[in-house]
């Protein structure tokens, strides 16, 4: 058969890459950047059926399932880019002579007859990567159930068959190894990791760090293997001699294991099989030889990626491959760069890779920097061993220690980024050695602004210091989400983006501009400036607050700065917060915490940790009654799981009656003061430690602050009430009390720092009026107080300033305040309680007394819980914003159907309405206009979106930019209003949500437009979208049907003010 020809473009270049990974991508986009002639055309020819995909994230896959929200760039960029694909076609051959590359049908590639496609070159680059590597003679590798890890078809075998598999076998211990292990574990499956060696990750870490890792492992249930991998694969065989799944291994001291699923992880070849039989020189070990341009000794074919052997090494990481990329692109634009600017640049030329690096594997952080492997006859190392902390840590120095080479890291890589820049720019050091060992303190060491342009900040996506200067000063890039945009810093694994944001704000310095900490587009102020504001103004009302303080007057806000602005008011004037129940996110709505399916726990409160059997007995009796989950908290409290909303007011009522309140577990307001039984019991007690935290708790209850607040009261030095790791905490002493401010346990724990010694209970108690009222003024929003502390200038000895000896003078006014919120506090529960009206807010549905679950409950260990999450994603419901209802008219079956009066539902917030089987979310917005979507967040399938913050965003002319939109109250996911697409970043192509027609008619009745009830229940009936019990990813699927559901004219969403950070 004659081959077919693609026909050359006479009037330029063409390059033609073979092969679309990481580094072909990146090596087009570079060439799209100088080309700025328009010189080349480019062709790529691509072995998978995906364009270019992260493999550095591909366990990522995992969680999401989606193949689109893998691509490093969506198919149509390269359509906008004139980007020639030949995809699914495997490049066979480069023939130098007549400048042809023949490829033919992935499909086909073992057909000998199969139809060959030739592409001309001008240029071409072999980008074909790497291949998963097997063992050479391992008999069972072929048996079903055998994988490799390294490719998305891999990985969706892997899922396939880990709905029935029960203990997987990873081959490998190295860095893909452990990530393939966290995969599997995640996945249910009992998880063992082989390692041929002695040690995991012995490109990276000694034998004593690769301990610690393993040590780390253990905890998480995953077993290891060192020194005894597995030789032969056997399996199970069905009457006639068919083999089945793969069922045992053999190891190499000759035990079987039982294993049905198996991953091989163990390192690439080279993909250079073209090269190969092209004629072009390769090293025996694998790999396209290349010199410093990265050229091969076919003229016109560069090599790049880990297919290139330069100086005989070759990259398994992406980084290197990436300045590869560099090397050649801008070497192919030379001319083009001295026609544009004048002269052109000197060859670049490709010595060497950093391969430095630093991750989390299997929720451990590891690092390792420089020379971290250097001969220990020609340096000196320094170490440090923490085995209770998991912390491991070992620094390699010059003999004389006046320069830092290397070193490696486990469990603490936080100084990572500013050790690798001082070990990369071979300046001597200015503190002795061992001082790095403990923790660089601030002013230490180099900052990420003092690094040299040329310092890699993301190892990930290769991106230096001046590349992100590039993208502040030449590109206008005025966030840090456009500078991880623009230049793919940060996007990687996350861990350089402190230093991204340090550079960042040194360079919006450095060109004059004001860095602003704007509470949200809203506002023009940070929470502190608008805590003034609404003091000095006297602002109640969230209108208020929008019209003196705000951008647009006419802006509905948004889930950043309403429950901000709640939050401030309640601190001044200590309204009920049901007073503003618009503004508050649903924990604060419903005076209770949101949990997994739309329930919700209750926790009342125990002040001190000491209560009476009565009452134990009265939270028992209403534990039973309802169906409640009980689980004691850290906090030396009861908590209840598993509310229904539509109960709460009946659940506090009893609580009440029984002599207890709120506990406002649910606020950001103090939780609990924590107590040991100090002197009262314990034989070493020097303080009534109980009586103490029981006053200061009940001094404090309902205070209102930018985030949660915990105490605690000890009764010695012993700390039996851990209070220093709280936000204040008490220690007896025999002379009275020692003060401790500003710590916290969680994420990232803190130790309380002493504020005061030996004082009174009296004195003790003003300290604490004073901090407090102090951080509630100046804190900025969801700010912990050891942040807040770390953040304020001059420190802890600035703080004792101002509350011991009032330098500010201001101490009269915080004692003011703070006894003004003591004499308004009100149990936030009794007002409801006692309310017939406010009580009527807490019903599930506003035009049915009928309730329904939001989950399914399965029992365990005797106790009601909801049933998991399923680890598989979400299939969602099809894509049109408007779907027709086939084959069916379904404008003419479509009938207003009346849900309820005008007031039935709240301004500025959404209530649920019942029909049929399906929950229907009703939005009521301030300006007068209706929105209607399902209720259901296709997230996580909660039924909850009837409960989320609405709001906007506006721009810098105050003109009100984005569709209305509600925020999900469970996970933060923003869905718009008027077309239902999702509007957080990132997620926009894998949320939708179906949206109703609303009106409002003389009479004040509210009508939805909405389709036959057998044919909205067959989509989203809520028994078919909730969360069942031992489903299955395949259990649950959209119907390919669908309703044409009529809009009202969508607008422009271009963003919202969601974002992770909002995930407390």
């Amino acid at each position: 058969m004659a081959p077919e020809a693609n026909q050359k473009n006479t009037g330029s270049s063409s390059i033609v890459i073979v092969g679309l990974g990481m580094v072909g991508l990146s090596f087009i986009e570079k060439i799209l950047e100088y080309d700025t002639a328009k010189k080349y055309t480019i062709t790529a020819i691509c072995q998978e059926p995906l364009v270019a995909y992260n493999r550095v994230g591909l366990t990522q896959y995992f969680s999401h399932r989606s193949v689109d929200q893998q691509l490093m760039k969506p198919r149509q960029w390269y359509k906008e880019n004139n980007i020639s694909l030949l995809m699914h076609q495997t490049a066979t051959k480069i023939n130098p002579d007549l400048k042809i590359i023949q490829s033919v049908s992935t499909q086909d590639i073992n057909t000998p007859t199969a139809a060959v496609t030739t592409t001309p070159y001008d240029i071409c680059i072999i980008a074909t990567g790497s291949t998963a590597l097997l063992p050479s003679v391992v008999p069972g590798l072929d048996l079903p159930g055998v994988y490799v890890y390294r490719t998305i078809d891999d990985l969706d075998l892997i899922i396939e068959r880990s709905k029935t598999a029960k203990h997987a076998a990873v081959v490998g211990g190295g860095l893909l190894g452990l990530e393939a292990a966290k995969a599997t574990s995640d996945l249910g499956l009992k998880t063992t990791i082989y390692e041929r060696n002695s040690q995991v990750l012995s490109r990276q870490l000694d034998g004593e760090g690769a301990a610690m890792v393993l040590r780390e492992i253990e905890k998480l249930g995953i077993e290891h293997s060192l020194g005894n991998p597995p030789v032969a694969f056997m399996s199970d065989s069905t009457d006639g001699g068919e083999s089945l799944h793969v069922s045992k291994a053999k190891l190499q001291d000759g035990s079987v294991v039982e294993h049905d699923m198996v991953v091989f992880a163990i390192g690439i070849l080279p993909g250079d099989k073209i090269a190969r039989d092209s004629g072009i020189e390769c090293h025996s070990r694998g790999g396209v030889l290349v010199n410093d341009f990265l050229e091969t000794n076919m003229q016109d074919v560069y090599a790049i990626g880990e297919v290139a052997c330069h100086r005989d090494q070759t990259y398994g990481l992406v980084a290197p491959g990436y300045d590869m990329a560099e090397v050649v692109a801008r070497n192919l634009t030379r001319d083009i760069y001295s026609k544009g600017v004048g002269k052109a640049h000197q060859p670049r030329v490709f010595t060497s890779a950093d391969m430095s690096t630093k991750l989390k594997l299997l929720g451990v952080h590891v690092a390792s920097f420089g020379d971290y492997f250097a001969s220990s006859r020609e340096t000196q190392e320094l170490l440090y061993r923490d085995p209770f902390g998991a912390v491991y840590k070992k620094y390699v120095f010059t003999k004389d220690g006046k320069h830092l080479l290397g070193g490696m890291m486990v469990g603490d890589t936080s100084d990572y980024g500013k050790l690798l820049g001082m070990s990369k720019s071979k300046k001597s050091l200015q503190i002795p050695p061992s001082e790095l060992i403990l923790g660089l303190k601030p002013g230490q060491g180099q900052g990420a602004t003092d690094l040299p342009d040329d310092t890699q900040i993301c190892s990930c996506n290769n991106v230096t210091k001046g590349q992100i200067k590039t993208a502040v000063r030449s590109k206008g890039c005025s966030s840090i989400g456009e500078v991880k945009t623009c230049t793919k810093a940060g996007l990687g694994c996350g861990g350089c983006v402190p230093q991204v944001g340090e550079i960042f704000e040194s360079e919006l310095k450095a060109m004059g501009k004001v860095i602003k900490q704007n509470l949200c587009s809203h506002f023009e102020y940070s929470r502190t400036e608008l805590y003034q504001v609404v003091k000095v103004k006297k602002l109640k009302t969230f209108a208020q607050v929008m019209e003196h303080a705000g951008k647009s007057s006419r802006a509905m806000g948004c889930e950043v700065c309403k429950p901000a602005v709640a939050s401030i008011v309640a601190s001044l004037f200590n309204d009920h917060v049901l007073d503003h129940a618009p503004l508050q996110d649903t924990n604060d709505r419903f005076l209770a915490n949101i949990q997994r399916g739309g329930t919700y726990s209750v926790v009342p409160r125990v002040p001190g940790g000491e209560i009476t059997p009565d009452k134990l007995i009265a939270i028992a009796l209403v534990a039973k009654e309802y169906g409640l989950y009980t689980k004691i908290t850290g906090g030396q409290r009861i908590d209840l799981f598993g509310a229904k909303r539509e109960d709460l007011p009946s659940i506090w009522e009893r609580l009440i009656k029984a002599g207890m309140e709120s506990g406002h577990a649910y606020g950001k307001s103090l939780r609990t003061v924590k107590s040991c039984v100090g002197s009262t019991w314990c034989r070493y007690g020097l303080q009534d430690s109980v009586g103490f935290a029981i006053a200061i708790e009940n001094r404090y209850k309902g205070l209102r602050s930018p985030h949660k607040l915990k105490g605690g009261v000890s009764g010695c030095v012993r700390e039996c009430a851990e209070a220093r790791g709280k936000d204040f905490g008490i220690i007896a002493t025999e002379k009275g009390y020692n003060l401790f401010v500003c710590g916290n346990g969680g994420a990232q724990p803190k130790h309380a720092v002493l504020l005061v010694t030996d004082v009174s209970e009296a004195n003790c108690i003003k300290y604490l009026d004073r901090f407090l009222m102090f951080y509630i003024a100046t804190a900025d929003k969801l700010t912990r107080t050891s942040k807040w502390l770390e953040k304020l200038e001059g420190g802890i000895e600035f703080l004792k300033k101002v509350v011991l000896e009032d330098y500010l003078g201001i101490c009269d006014e915080l004692e003011e305040q703070m006894a003004y919120l003591i004499a308004t506090y009100q149990c936030e529960w009794k007002v409801v309680v006692d309310d017939p009206e406010r009580r009527q807010q807490f019903r599930q549905f506003v035009n049915t007394d009928d309730t329904q679950d939001g989950i399914e409950f399965i029992s365990e260990r005797g106790q009601r819980r909801p049933a998991d999450w399923p680890k598989e994603g979400v299939q969602l419901p099809p894509s049109p914003v408007s779907p027709t209802l086939d084959p069916f008219d379904a404008q003419a079956l479509k009938k207003w159907i009346c849900v309820g009066k005008t007031d039935d539902f709240a301004v500025d917030a959404g209530r649920t309405v019942k029909h049929g089987d399906v929950q229907i979310a009703v939005f009521r917005l301030p300006n007068g206009s209706w929105y209607a979507t399902q209720n259901m967040c296709p997230h996580k399938r909660a039924l909850v979106l009837s409960l989320g913050l609405l709001g906007d965003s506006v721009s810098e002319s105050e003109v009100s930019k984005s569709q209305p939109y509600v925020s999900c109250p469970m996970h933060k996911k923003n869905f718009g209003l008027q077309d239902g697409k999702c509007l957080t970043p990132g997620d926009e192509d894998k949320y939708q949500i179906q949206t109703f027609e609303v009106k409002v008619d003389e009479e004040g009745q509210v009508f939805l437009l909405l389709p036959p009830t057998r044919a909205l229940d067959d989509i989203l009936a809520t028994d078919k979208v909730m969360i069942h019990a031992q489903e299955a990813f395949d259990q649950f699927r959209w119907q390919t049907s669908s309703i044409e559901l009529v809009q009202p004219p969508s607008s422009c969403a271009t963003g919202s003010c969601g974002g992770k950070e909002l995930e407390w």
